[in-house]
């Protein structure tokens, strides 16, 4: 594993474009099994997750070319309906490839997948969804065996409102020539981008950005040209970023539209963002008051899980107490531990909840990455506080932070790469 050296104390200047959702890159990926035909995909994050879905998808037998930076095409067909098991474990998102094997082959076999520990991720829910289409699924501690009966259009209540979930049942019904309704389906940015490559490939949908997805499949599916949806997580993470250490930054292709309640919550703590047009965030800091505030996860359009972990390092930037609150993972809170090493003032609750006192000057200390969100929330608190911090394990934030080292050198931060 590499490490992070970083210079902390030094407000982050200048400008930074937003890479592609990592979050919507990997289910586009995962529907290309549905067509032998050419798909292109562009501004597709270089971020380690991206290349073992890649590396999966050659697995299976599909050739990948890339063609451009950020720019691939995928072409050719499938030859196996098995994810190797190494692979299957390095990547929770690998679960996404089981509705277009299962619709293309008829069965399908996986073993249990991996990917960041931050809490029982409980898939069962994606059985659900491939019972209710007619197939036979077979448990064991090793794998996962799926066997397509007869098919059928179903009207679909997902139990929980899964973004994978809501993402297998779209591909596998997309190529069902038949009407399917998913209700309590996921509405994120990223499954909205699915739909629109989906249905670039033929299939019809109505309902994308909303919780009710009526999808009319076509049994012949065809290849697409797409760019990538921008990465709203990640334009909340440069701007959390610029406020913890007190700087000015200009962030390009941020969404407005998919940032409202970051913006909410930034806005109420101190954090002045403005949106000259509808993809530019401009970013500064005034004083950071925290006046009992609660930052709480939800569905969207609420607040992102996947930023509640830069939204604690904020909060002890911040004067007063705040409480953080994330009910959708028992682990999300458990780095910080590492934090309070750092200097912060941090009671946990529970597996769910802190209590952050703040204003606290962090100060540089030697840590590791637990995962990718939490370790992006480690960079974030080592270049807000004095002296020099080394984060292990850099790999884990390599998985959703594309050439993160670069892009904060050129805003200004002093932080380089280990071997």
């Amino acid at each position: 594993m590499s490490k992070f050296r970083i210079e902390g104390n030094t407000p982050l200047q200048g400008e930074i474009t937003v890479a592609g959702n990592k979050n919507a890159a990997l289910p586009i990926i995962a529907a290309t099994v549905l067509t032998d035909e050419l798909c292109h995909i562009d501004n597709l994050p270089d971020i380690l997750d991206v290349q073992t879905m890649l590396t999966i998808l050659r697995d299976l037998g599909k050739q990948v070319k890339i063609v451009g930076e950020n720019a691939i095409e995928i072409s050719g067909s499938i030859n196996k309906n098995s994810i190797d098991e190494p692979l299957a474990r390095r990547l929770r998102a690998s679960i996404l490839y089981l509705g277009g094997l299962l619709n293309r082959t008829g069965a399908v076999q996986i073993a249990p997948p991996g990917g960041c520990v931050i809490g029982r991720r409980n898939i069962d829910s994606h059985f659900d969804v491939f019972r209710s289409f007619g197939a036979a699924v077979t448990i064991s501690e090793k794998k996962y065996q799926l066997q397509l009966g007869k098919t059928q259009p179903v009207k679909l209540f997902l139990k929980e409102s899964s973004v994978t979930a809501t993402e297998n049942a779209l591909i596998f019904a997309a190529a069902l020539p038949e009407t399917s309704i998913i209700e309590n389906a996921a509405s994120e940015p990223h499954v909205a981008d699915l739909c629109l490559v989906l249905k670039k490939m033929g299939a019809g949908i109505d309902g994308e950005g909303t919780n009710k997805l009526i999808v009319k499949g076509q049994k012949k599916l065809s290849g697409f040209r797409h760019t990538v949806v921008a990465d709203h997580i990640e334009a909340g993470t440069f701007a959390i970023a610029a406020a913890c250490t007190g700087g000015e930054i200009t962030i390009h292709q941020a969404i407005k539209d998919h940032l409202i309640m970051c913006e909410y919550y930034l806005n109420m703590i101190g954090v002045q963002l403005h949106f000259p047009d509808q993809h530019t965030l401009q970013v500064n800091t005034s004083k950071l008051i925290s006046k009992g505030l609660k930052y709480q996860t939800g569905l969207w359009p609420a607040f992102p899980t996947d930023l509640m972990s830069p939204m604690i390092v904020l909060a002890t930037q911040a004067e007063g107490t705040t409480l953080c609150h994330d009910w959708m993972y028992e682990s999300r809170m458990f780095f910080v531990d590492k934090l309070i090493v750092m200097g912060a003032q941090i009671t946990q609750c529970d597996p769910h909840r802190v209590l952050v006192s703040g204003p606290t000057k962090l100060r540089g200390q030697e840590l590791s990455s637990p995962d990718i969100r939490a370790g992006i929330a480690l960079v974030i608190a080592a270049l807000t506080a004095n002296g020099t911090s080394i984060i292990d394990r850099a790999e884990l934030i390599d998985r959703g932070y594309e050439n993160i080292t670069t892009r904060l050198q050129n805003l200004g931060a002093t932080i380089e790469r280990l071997p």
